[in-house]
């Protein structure tokens, strides 16, 4: 990739196990050379042959945490990162969420590029008034100021995830002439149909997130003690970990049927997509505004053949074809949540119905190479 413009992919640390759509999308560009450059590596992610660049490695240090600490209060970078990235000749830098947005700004502004950040959800959805009171914690009370400060500024841009995410962006003051719908996208050929077809499958529902108050755990453990008084053999797997982890497994053991197993890995996630019925994702806007962006776990899903049930925002209206390749619901809503897994449970021609149309869908309109190639042009525009 000699030759190749550069863009400096920006994230605080290179990168979290959670985070292989950022590594998927850096993977997929063509026309441009991707550098990730951050504020520490971790060991966590396999990143390939991919060029990194980093201030520090491995764990933190005191002294380390405190000047990160005193920068984020004060809104600026230490000139060692500054260099570090200078020394990639980046044409552009593209920071992930809004929260690395703001930091990444200083240095930007410091080489004189442009700054792209894709906003994912929480760093937007959620209510800048909660930041702004700290409670989120008092890391990002500045955050409403400076993402308002970051707005003003000319040369920075904004993508949103979806449709549902720009909505937010505009709505938080964001300029609407900045702000670029470019999906993320996943490789279809990473997910595809496996194990029995879906018409032959026992009523398997499977649910992959973070137990957290937007993932919507809870009222599908509600529509599923509903379902299970008129389809007794229906069985829930609830895979993924967080803060309402036991309370999530209290209930399932007095429901029965269900049980929680914890956090997954990429394999493990296809082979249970390999015994599902129906994936459910349930999602809801917290108390705090946090909403989901669109969910790629809907999008592995339909790749694998596998229908879905969801109420996510981005995921219902644009990640889904409704009543084709899945069900959209309203969030909250137990009863048509039911009555849409019941369907996709006991009726073997909608679901086989269902299975062969999802993956075409994703393939035509959420392949990583095309919204990659979509990224690009953007790249090309911001850059001159």
């Amino acid at each position: 990739m000699t030759g190749l413009p550069v863009v400096a992919i920006y994230r605080t640390q290179i990168l979290p196990l959670s985070e292989t759509f950022i590594r998927d999308q850096a993977l997929a560009l063509r026309r441009w050379r991707p550098v990730l450059v951050g504020e520490r590596r971790i060991v966590a992610l396999d990143l390939g042959t991919m060029d990194v660049a980093a201030q520090y490695q491995g764990p933190v240090t005191a002294s380390q945490r405190l000047r990160g600490v005193m920068g984020r209060q004060l809104g600026i970078k230490s000139p060692a990162l500054t260099a570090l990235l200078r020394r990639q000749n980046p044409r552009l830098i593209h920071a992930h969420f809004g929260f690395d947005g703001v930091e990444a700004w200083p240095m930007a502004k410091a080489i004189g590029v442009p700054l792209l950040v894709t906003l994912h959800g929480a760093d937007i959805t959620i209510s800048q008034k909660w930041y702004a009171e700290g409670r989120a914690g008092r890391r990002w009370k500045a955050y409403p100021r400076r993402l308002a400060q970051l707005a003003a500024e000319p040369r920075v841009s904004f993508v949103a995830v979806s449709e549902n995410i720009r909505r937010a962006a505009v709505k938080a003051g964001l300029p609407p002439a900045r702000i670029f719908v470019r999906r993320i996208g996943i490789d279809p050929q990473s997910f595809i149909p496996a194990g029995l077809p879906v018409s032959e499958r026992e009523p398997n529902i499977l649910f992959l997130g973070r137990l957290v108050e937007k993932k919507g755990a809870a009222y599908l453990l509600a529509a599923f003690e509903a379902l299970r008084r008129i389809l007794p053999t229906a069985t829930l797997i609830i895979a993924g970990d967080g803060p309402e982890r036991a309370a999530l497994e209290s209930r399932a053991a007095a429901i029965g049927g269900a049980r929680l197993v914890g956090s997954f890995s990429r394999d493990q996630a296809k082979a249970m997509l390999a015994q599902a019925r129906v994936l459910c994702l349930p999602s809801i806007t917290a108390a705090s505004g946090d909403a989901e962006g669109l969910g790629l776990v809907i999008l592995e899903a339909q790749a694998s053949g596998v229908p879905v049930v969801t109420s996510a925002r981005g995921g219902a209206e644009e990640g889904i074809l409704d009543g084709v390749t899945g069900y959209a619901f309203a969030e909250r809503d137990v009863a048509a949540m039911t009555a849409r897994l019941h369907a996709l449970l006991t009726d073997d021609a909608l679901a086989q119905r269902f299975s062969v149309a999802a993956p075409l869908f994703v393939a035509a309109n959420h392949d990583v190479q095309t919204c990659t190639a979509a990224l690009e042009t953007l790249y090309d525009q911001l850059a001159g």
